[in-house]
């Protein structure tokens, strides 16, 4: 199996090589194109349980697809509904948390579950719900924008906010906290709430945010009760 990322920064694709018997997972809609000898299965992953969390909770898909090589070798490509960059990363064996929209594809040996995030989420953007990933095996993220990946040592802070984090490694401390010391500061300085990181561990952040993107959207769409002409 072989995973290559073209048409980077702003429109990347990812493409994946599959020899005969070979499959691999993707984030239903996900699929550009695939060649005849890829054969699409559509089910559940980790119990219905647990796809119905991903799905009402997650923010994604409630099944994924598995792309398999049936009759000889094919290629599938996949792509994220938003414009921006992609990445192949291998939690090496490490437990991943990543954002609603993140999750593009990844080998099916990988572990695909959801995580409760408690109280530590419950204000985020994100929801109460991200994606846990575990394992050995590439792994596709998928970024509103570009997307820039950074290594905390033990101890080291980090402050992102909650819109523009992508992934991070399940070792890493996180907490969802006002992005100023005074209520006026959060509700009207254009941060709202961030996430407040504390190593050890690695993390990717994407440089659009869709919240905000929605923010500045929403408001300019023509309002349901305008008489037309």
């Amino acid at each position: 199996m072989q995973f290559e990322i073209s048409h980077q920064p702003s429109y990347a694709l990812t493409k994946v090589e599959l020899a005969a018997g070979e499959s691999v997972v993707a984030e239903a809609g996900a699929m550009v194109t695939m060649d005849p000898s890829i054969e699409i299965e559509t089910k559940a992953r980790g119990g219905f349980l647990s796809s119905l969390g991903r799905s009402m909770l997650g923010g994604e898909s409630f099944f994924l697809n598995t792309f398999k090589a049936t009759s000889g070798p094919g290629t599938v490509r996949f792509a994220p509904s938003l414009p921006g960059d992609m990445t192949i990363i291998d939690p090496g064996g490490r437990e991943m948390l990543v954002q609603s929209g993140g999750f593009i594809a990844a080998d099916p040996s990988l572990e695909i579950d959801t995580k409760w995030g408690g109280s530590k989420t419950f204000f985020s953007s994100e929801g109460l719900i991200m994606l846990r990933v575990q394992g050995s095996g590439p792994l596709v993220l998928a970024s509103y924008g570009a997307m820039d990946q950074y290594e905390l040592g033990p101890g080291e802070e980090f402050v992102v906010d909650s819109g523009h984090l992508v992934a991070f490694d399940a070792s890493i401390g996180y907490q969802v906290v006002k992005a100023g010391g005074s209520l006026k500061t959060t509700m009207f300085g254009g941060e709202g709430l961030v996430t407040h990181l504390t190593g050890p561990g690695r993390f990717i952040t994407q440089s659009r945010s869709q919240d905000a993107f929605l923010a500045w959207l929403i408001p300019r769409l023509p309002s349901s009760n305008t008489s037309s002409a």
